[in-house]
C-alpha cells in the first residue's frame, strides 16, 4: 500500500502554488532577512548592520532582540537608549502579530529543522525520544537565572542562530557544529525536537505573543474531512484540535494557543480550505449543543 504524501489532496484541489503559498512566502522572508545581514560583511553593501540580536537598518531603524536584552539586563548591563528603542519596536511587533512568528518567519534555524523533518519523512524514520514540550520553559528559566548569576549572556554561548550567521560569514568552523547538532537531533532523535521542545527562544516569544490579535482560525471546520494533513505539517500540532474539533463543546474556531507559530502550513495543505488567518476577537462560541446522553 503506497504512502500518501502530505498535502497531495491540496495540490490536486488547489494547484501546487496555492498549496505551498505560505511556505514559499516564509522561505522568501527568511532568506531575504538572512541576505540583508550577510551582504554587508560579504559584499560591503551595508543596508543592515548587525545581526538578529541587534541591528541598525539604513542607519535609521534600530531593532533589538528582547530576549537578549533581558539577559543583558539580568547581568547588570542595560542597553543604551537606541537599544531600548529597538527593544520597544520589536516587542510591539510581536505583541501584535504573534511571538512565535519569529520562529517560523524570521529564524534561519527553522529552515534547518524543516529540512531535517523533510528528510526524516523521506527516509521513513520512525520513533522519537520523548521530551516534554514544557522543557523549553524550564530551559528558558535556567538561561535567565544563569545569566543573572554568572553575569554573562549565556544563550549566546550556544545560540544556533548566531552560530549559523558566523558560519556563513567566516566559513567552515566550530560554529557549524551546533547547527549540525540541531539538524541531526531533529533527524534521528526527535521529530520537531529542537524548536518544539528545547529552544528557549521559542518559549520566550510564545510568552511575548500570548495575547496577540493575529491568529490562525478554522472558520470552515465543518468541511474538515479528517485527512490529518494539518496535524502532520504543524510544528505544534497540539494547538489545532481545540479550534478544529471543539465545536460540540462550544469552543470557537480561532487557535488561541500561544505556541501556534502562524506559519500558515495548515492553510496550505488543507484541500477543503478549512483554515485562514483571522483575529482572535473573531471567535464566536458555537451554539451547537453537546450530544444528548443516550437512553435505554
Amino acid at each position: 500500500m503506497s504512502h500518501k504524501r502530505v498535502g497531495a489532496e491540496a495540490v490536486a484541489a488547489k494547484g501546487w502554488l496555492k498549496a505551498h503559498r505560505w511556505l514559499i512566502l516564509r522561505r522568501v522572508t527568511q532568506l531575504g532577512i538572512l541576505t540583508l545581514f550577510l551582504i554587508g560583511p560579504l559584499a560591503g553593501i551595508w543596508i543592515v548592520k548587525g545581526n538578529l540580536n541587534y541591528s541598525y537598518t539604513l542607519d535609521i531603524l534600530p531593532l533589538t532582540d528582547p530576549f537578549v536584552a533581558l539577559q543583558s539586563a539580568l547581568t547588570g548591563h542595560l542597553p543604551e537608549t537606541l537599544g531600548l528603542v529597538g527593544v520597544a519596536i520589536v516587542t510591539l511587533f510581536y505583541l501584535l502579530f504573534g511571538g512565535r512568528l519569529y520562529c517560523s518567519w524570521v529564524c534561519p534555524v527553522n529552515m534547518v529543522t524543516d529540512a531535517a523533518g523533510w528528510l526524516r519523512d523521506r527516509l521513513g524514520i520512525k520513533g522519537s525520544a520523548h521530551i516534554s514540550r514544557a522543557s523549553r520553559y524550564w530551559i528558558l528559566g535556567m538561561v535567565l537565572v544563569g545569566s543573572a548569576l554568572t553575569g554573562a549572556v549565556l544563550w549566546e554561548l550556544i545560540n544556533p542562530v548566531s552560530m549559523l550567521h558566523r558560519g556563513l560569514i567566516f566559513g567552515i568552523g566550530a560554529a557549524w557544529t551546533v547547527v549540525l547538532a540541531v539538524f541531526l537531533f531533529d533527524l534521528f532523535v526527535m521529530s520537531r525536537g529542537w524548536c518544539g521542545h528545547l529552544c528557549p527562544v521559542g518559549a520566550f516569544y510564545s510568552l511575548l505573543g500570548r495575547w496577540s490579535p493575529l491568529r490562525v482560525s478554522a472558520p470552515a471546520r465543518q468541511a474538515c474531512n479528517d485527512c490529518m494533513d494539518c496535524f502532520e505539517v504543524c510544528p505544534e500540532p497540539q494547538v489545532i484540535r481545540p479550534a478544529l474539533k471543539g465545536e460540540a463543546h462550544g469552543v470557537g474556531p480561532v487557535i488561541l494557543a500561544a505556541n501556534c507559530t502562524n506559519c500558515g502550513r495548515c492553510i496550505d495543505v488543507c484541500s477543503k480550505d478549512v483554515f485562514a488567518f483571522d483575529l482572535r476577537f473573531n471567535n464566536p462560541v458555537s451554539t451547537v449543543p453537546s450530544a444528548a446522553p443516550a437512553t435505554d
